[in-house]
């Protein structure tokens, strides 16, 4: 029986090899390329950049997150038209992935099912920096630095500085009130919110927002996180944008203040056309979201707004200012640790000199 088997094992392979040395010579039309990315790096005058190669744990990948209508979709849009960045849309499986990831890590039965299965820590964290790598390469063209916008990414930022210790993380932060309204109104879902009560996801705004921010607390210990308020974003972009640079280690580009010219474009800022925010950052940079909140939310609601949303004071916004200044209130002092999230690399520091390995 095993004749046989070893017989057929070698027809196969001499037919495979066959084929092969027939469509060789038959001369296989290429696929045609695809665009030239806008990352003409190596035509211009900065030569310090190169496309990276993706390492495992040592990828310098960049995180933008927070709750949802935070900014988080601008400041991806923003950072898109730098001309050494690829950010892209929001992928969804990636923040799905890592909550079933922590819901394996709670779960102490799992943990010792899978333990008993030689499914250690290890081998889930190798097998997660796996999927997202490829998420994350594999969704939009290459660039020579990567990042990705999933808003509640970062309820896992720990986990994510645990698995690429050289990635940066930028938290974006905005009055709740604004946020949740803003949820509200364009009746953007979110799983356990009722977006009947402004009570409800407001409580559940500072319980989620407590989490994202303590975490960028402890990863800004090591450099890692910038937590950016979208107030201050909108009022004073090229200040905002030269921090955020500076903390990522890229050197100045004016684009980023024009995302909306390069929408749409050959290698330019790529928007999805399901995302809630693509209507809004097609426009230039304004402050017109700033105070659409005011006079929509219930005046007991507004009442107890200290009691309800604590993250709000926290964050150095004034809970009972009804409409808050917000080029002279209390949003634009510094953040608890920011002198040491905001110290990164000089801006003209070269990038690792990785090469991609991606198709």
């Amino acid at each position: 029986m095993r004749k046989p088997r070893v017989s057929m094992l070698l027809g196969g392979v001499l037919l495979c090899s066959a084929s092969l040395l027939y469509l060789g010579l038959g001369g296989i039309d290429c696929p045609p390329k695809r665009p030239p990315h806008r990352y003409t790096w190596a035509d211009s005058a900065n030569q310090s950049l190169s496309i990276p190669m993706y390492l495992g744990e040592d990828t310098p990948l960049i995180f933008i997150g927070g709750f949802p209508r935070s900014g988080t979709t601008l400041m991806r849009a923003m950072l898109d038209a730098h001309n050494a960045v690829r950010c892209g849309e929001e992928t969804r499986v990636i923040p799905r992935l890592l909550s079933m990831r922590a819901t394996w890590s709670r779960s102490v039965r799992e943990r010792l099912r899978l333990d008993e299965a030689g499914v250690t820590d290890q081998v889930l964290d190798a097998a997660v920096r796996a999927f997202l790598l490829e998420v994350i390469i594999g969704h939009g063209e290459p660039a020579p630095r990567l990042c990705n916008k999933d808003p509640f990414a970062l309820k896992s930022l720990s986990y994510l500085a645990h698995i690429f210790p050289k990635a940066k993380f930028v938290l974006m932060l905005r009055d709740g009130r604004a946020s949740v309204h803003s949820m509200i109104s364009r009746k953007v879902t979110i799983s356990g919110f009722d977006l009947t009560s402004y009570r409800d996801c407001l409580t559940k705004w500072s319980r989620a927002i407590e989490s994202m921010y303590g975490q960028c607390q402890q990863v800004a210990l090591q450099g890692g996180c910038l937590p950016l308020r979208y107030e201050q974003l909108v009022l004073h972009p090229e200040e905002e944008m030269r921090k955020l640079l500076h903390f990522l280690g890229l050197p100045w580009d004016p684009a980023v203040l024009h995302h909306q010219d390069l929408i749409g474009k050959v290698g330019g800022v790529s928007l999805s056309k399901v995302e809630r925010s693509t209507d809004q950052v097609v426009n230039p940079v304004n402050t017109d979201a700033l105070s659409k909140w005011v006079g929509h939310i219930p005046s007991d609601v507004m009442k107890e707004m200290a009691h309800i949303a604590p993250m709000l004071t926290r964050l150095g916004y004034d809970p009972m200012a009804n409409p808050p200044d917000y080029s002279r209130s209390g949003s634009h002092r510094p953040l608890h640790n920011h002198t040491q999230v905001s110290e990164g690399p000089h801006l003209k520091r070269r990038l690792p000199p990785y090469t991609t390995t991606h198709r």
